[in-house]
This record gives structure tokens, sequence and C-alpha cells, in this order.
């Protein structure tokens, strides 16, 4: 039983903008068919460096999704954050403009900001001189860029922020979402994108090791496999619409799901005498949701790709659910790992999946790592309808998150 004055925190609105598609039905068909959205690198010539192999967002062209004065003066990130979160809007039936503006609240994640724009302009620098670096420089690249590109053009004035936790963050802005329904806020805009996809990125991904080398995509990502080797990086992401009951009913709209528990931690570093935190999060998230572990029906793994992450991975959801007893899905094998993006994409999929009434595999897997004793779900999705889903991300350093998401009254075919 909800105990407390927390407002319960609804989403009405989904929107993405990933390698397997653009806008959320293409997404969605694309996991359930298993179609992957990765292959060689093509937004620059990959050929003399060791990772090869991304996923892009195919035909994305900012001028189609973007106004047009805003293009040059901003990042990718931000382009595709845009598009998203208009979609996230507009499938809320949510117009800021008609709604009391500093009530209207804009949460992201983000990860490494806008590197290719600030890769052209250092080029600019070293090449022609600091008379060529654009005034847009100094805000483009920033991490808040995407937080205050979205309020601006929505005109929500309410409480705006952004959490740089690579992965993790895109949970931490859920989370925080919450937190601000509770607090006077009435809707929420969540989410978060990355669009690191160019040389200064991909060699700030690859000093932080876990890259996979291989040429092959079907290779590439292989996350609890005995072929895992690492992960591939990938942009896009999703947005969502958070908002209360109270509004949601005022306005007259259904809701995908509703964020029901959080959680955050941080892993000890290499050799710190402490023991993980992972199973520790996952317990606390479940707390927070009033539930118990066997009121979850699907797992939605962080699924590093790294076989000692894996491992830990897997060890921390056997630890909390018994080996075995809960499925466990990574949709991501499809997109890659999306850093600010991914986590918020990963909730879209739980979402969808409580919408369509099953639960998306994990496709392109072949034979479990030892140790992972784990109910993947693999080949084809699983028959079974979702009612709750738990989703893990870890973020580069020790960023640790865990949400729970319980379902709503929408459905796929009300889209």
């Amino acid at each position: 039983m909800r105990t407390g004055r927390r407002a319960r925190a609804l989403i009405t609105g989904i929107g993405a903008v990933a390698p397997t598609g653009i806008g959320v039905q293409r997404h969605w068909d694309a996991v359930l068919a298993g179609k992957s959205g990765l292959g060689r690198i093509t937004r620059f010539d990959p050929s003399g460096y060791p990772v090869r192999v991304a996923g892009e967002v195919p035909g994305f062209d900012a001028r189609d999704n973007v106004p047009g004065r805003l293009v040059p003066q901003t990042d990718r990130f931000t382009h595709l954050a845009l598009a998203a979160a208009q979609e996230a809007l507009d499938d809320a039936q949510a117009d800021p403009g008609t709604l009391p503006e500093y009530e209207l609240a804009v949460v992201t994640a983000s990860s490494s900001g806008g590197t290719e724009f600030g890769q052209h302009e250092m080029e600019r620098l070293y090449q022609k001189g600091p008379s060529w670096v654009g005034a847009y420089q100094s805000i483009a690249w920033f991490y808040a860029a995407t937080t205050g590109q979205v309020s601006i053009r929505h005109g929500m004035r309410g409480p705006c922020g952004v959490l740089c936790c690579e992965q993790a963050g895109g949970l931490d802005a859920l989370g925080q979402a919450r937190r601000l329904l509770s607090t006077g806020s009435r809707i929420v805009l969540a989410g978060g994108t990355d669009a690191s996809l160019c040389p200064y990125g991909l060699v700030a991904q690859m000093s932080a090791g876990g890259l996979s080398e291989k040429d092959d995509p079907a290779e590439a990502y292989l996350p609890f496999d005995v072929a895992a080797s690492g992960y591939v990086p990938g942009e896009g992401g999703a947005f969502l619409v958070v908002e209360t009951e109270e509004s949601a009913r005022q306005r007259n709209v259904g809701h995908y799901g509703e964020l029901l528990g959080y959680a955050a931690g941080f892993e000890p570093a290499p050799g710190v005498d402490r023991p993980p935190v992972r199973a520790s999060v996952i317990r606390r998230a479940l707390d927070d949701a009033n539930l118990e572990p066997d009121a979850i029906d699907v797992v939605f793994a962080d699924a590093s790709g790294v076989p000692e992450r894996d491992l830990a991975e897997a060890r921390a959801i056997s630890e909390v659910f018994r080996p075995g007893a809960v499925p466990v899905t990574a949709p991501k094998t499809l997109t890659g790992r999306l850093y600010a993006g991914g986590a918020v994409l990963d909730s879209a999929t739980a979402l969808l999946a409580f919408a369509g009434g099953v639960v998306p595999h994990t496709a392109g897997l072949g034979r479990s790592a030892p140790g992972c004793e784990i109910d993947l779900v693999l080949d084809r999705p699983r028959q079974i309808r979702p009612r709750t889903a738990l989703i893990l991300a870890t973020g580069h350093g020790g960023f640790t998150s865990a949400l729970v998401l319980g379902a709503g009254d929408r459905t796929i075919a009300e889209r």
C-alpha cells in the first residue's frame, strides 16, 4: 500500500529516435522483429580506428525535425532530443502553450555533450585561427544544452536540470521527474539522447575501455554470451512525458505506465575493499515501489557486453530474484549502448511491452556465458503480459541505478 504524500507519476507520452528507427512505432516494430540497427560507421571514415561498428539513427535530417535557425546553433544530440521530445508531447496530447508554464519542467540526462559540434569548432581553431570559432561553441557542446533548448522551444519554465551519469543518467532523470511532481510541477518532459559518433567522441569512449572491436555487426555486441567482446556505441534515445494523476485526469488522457520505484548507488572502484552495490540498489528500488521481488514480471538488463560486468549483473539479479526466476531481456543489442539515451529508451521499450502485452527478446545471442544464471528471453518475444518491469543501468565510473515501472491503461492500438 502506498504511503506518504508523493504524487503518482504517470507516463502519458513517449518519443524515440534510435538506430531501430525514427519514431516510437518504427522502434517497437524493429524490436519485435529483432531487426538490428547496427552497422559499419558511416558518419565518418572509421578505417583508422579499432572500433568500426555502431548504431546510427537511419535517415535523420535535422532540417526535418528542428527549426532551421537552431540547426547550425546546436549539436546533433540536441537535434535528436528535440525530435523525440516533440513526439512525446504529441503522443501525450500535451500542448505546453495551453498549460501553466511554471508548472512544466524539463529534466534530461547527458553523457558526452555536444562532441561533434565541439570537434568542428576545434578544427576551425587549429586550422584557421580563433576568429573562425563560432559564438555557439560556448553553449552547443554543454551538457545542459538540450535541457535549455527543449524548455525554450516549448515554453516550459518550471524546474529544469540535467544529470551527467552516463548510461545511468536516464533513470536518474526519471527519478528526478517523479520528485518534481511532488514539489509543484504538473508535467515533466524527461529523457536523454547521445550523438557522439564522431572521431573526437569515439576516442573519448575508447579511453574508458569496454568497446567491441569486432567488424561483424552480428558479433560485436553479445551481452551475457560466451562470445561477448564488449559493447557497441550508439546514438539516439527517448523522451517521456511524466505527469501527475490529477493533471492526466484533467486532460482526459490515458497512460502507458507509472514510475513506482527508483534507487541509485555507486559501485566501488576496482581494488577497493567494499562489496558491490547493484543488488542493494535493486532492493531499494523495489522497497520504494512497495513490491517484493516476485512481483516483477521482467528485467531490462544493463547488458554491458563486457564479460566480467555481465557476470556481476547476472549475479546481482540472481541474488535478488533467485537464479532463473524472472525473465531478463536486453533489446539494446539492436541499438548499441546509447549512453545518456540508453536507459530512457529501455524504459520506453518496457512501457511499449506493457501496451503491447509481450516481452521483447534479446536478439542475436547464442550460448549463455558460464555463471550467468538468468532467464534470458531469446529467439523471439515471449507471449506473457507484463504488468511490472525493472530497468537497470550503470554508467562509467560506478554510477548504478534501478527503476521500477508499473503498467498503465494505454495499448499499442491506441497510439
